[in-house]
């Protein structure tokens, strides 16, 4: 594999940062030993996923090292086959890979096989790596700690106000249980997911009981990349729905274009989303959504697509839009009591 790279020791500073991190994720998160057996499926398409993919292959060295764009798919796939449960596939990925109707993570979740995936590394431009290099240490007890705290408060609040710097948005109906991405996957069905993590997310019991304004700082556009606007946009919402956007850009336009076209002409707010991933902030951004989406602050959805939580009049099929959109906050209170407050989680 090679790994030379005109950015020179600077690449030799962020592969030494991305070793260390992917080995606690490994021990830690994953619970791995030289007992099982792994498989680090990887490209050299972008800078991100050279350093990842021999960050990976240095920290699991008896991985089966499989470079995606050298090997055969049926190959891939045999490979697959001899796995057993609890074993451990890594996945680092420029883009999304594909082989046929093998959907990856899914297919190797059904056979209990814990999978770590990074996909759309080429997205991330050159001076956004180390920002998310430094998301994928694992400090176990803030994450977990401060996870299950906030789930906690979550669970059983009854109100919730959003402050975006005098626009308020509120919550009045309680919350959906809050489901936790913190690198503990205990009780749970898969092992694994999407990294870098770190989130705590819920959803309102009555969505039409949110009302308010949010000022949102960027947004995944449909590129499903990240889009600064020059100025925050302020969101006007109603009974859940997204009304108005005041200081709105085309690119936004076109999301709430694409919206109402496809969902009954309705731009309805579902995940309510706490990022706990402190090395993503307002001024420390990558450019892909999914990856983002952890950034220590308050994010929403718009659209009707959330498949956690099911809803009386919202059929699954009928959802096609889950648009990440990042609130401008300045403080986030549950039944009164302020949780974030200048960009750090107060619980």
């Amino acid at each position: 594999m090679n790994t030379t790279h005109s950015c020179g020791t600077n690449f030799k500073t962020l592969l030494e940062k991305a070793q260390t991190n992917v080995k606690e994720l490994i021990k830690t998160v994953f619970t791995h030993t030289n007992k099982e057996h792994a498989i680090v499926v990887y490209d050299t398409s972008c800078t991100l996923s050279m350093i990842l993919s021999k960050a990976y292959i240095e920290a699991i060295p008896h991985a089966k090292a499989v470079d995606f764009n050298e090997t055969k798919a049926e190959d891939i796939l045999s490979l697959f086959d001899g796995l057993k449960e609890d074993d451990l596939v890594v996945l680092v990925q420029s883009t999304s890979f594909r082989l046929d109707a093998f959907r990856m993570r899914v297919e190797l979740f059904k056979k209990k096989i814990k999978v770590l995936e990074h996909p759309h590394l080429s997205r991330m431009a050159e001076d956004e790596i180390e920002h998310y290099i430094n998301a994928l240490e694992y400090e176990e007890s803030y994450f977990r700690g401060l996870g299950r705290r906030l789930k906690d408060k979550v669970d059983s609040a009854s109100t919730c106000v959003l402050d975006t710097g005098g626009d308020l948005l509120s919550y009045t109906a309680g919350f959906e249980p809050a489901k936790l991405n913190i690198g503990d996957y205990t009780d749970m069905v898969n092992t694994g997911g999407q990294f870098p993590i770190g989130e705590v997310f819920t959803e309102s019991k009555d969505l039409c009981s949110l009302n308010g304004r949010m000022k949102l700082f960027c947004f995944g556009d449909v590129s499903y990349k990240i889009n600064v606007p020059e100025v925050p946009i302020t969101l006007i919402i109603e009974k859940g729905r997204v009304v108005d956007a005041l200081n709105s850009t085309p690119a936004f336009d076109l999301i709430m274009s694409n919206i109402r076209r496809d969902e009954g002409n309705e731009i309805w707010v579902r995940e309510l989303g706490f990022g706990l991933n402190r090395a993503f902030a307002k001024d420390r951004r990558v450019a892909d959504t999914g990856s983002f989406e952890r950034m220590c602050g308050v994010h929403i959805s718009l659209g009707r697509k959330h498949g956690i939580y099911g809803k009386p009049d919202f059929k699954r099929r009928d959802g096609r839009y889950h648009v990440d959109v990042f609130s401008d906050t300045k403080t986030l209170s549950l039944d009164g009591e302020i949780v974030y407050e200048k960009g750090k989680w107060q619980v």
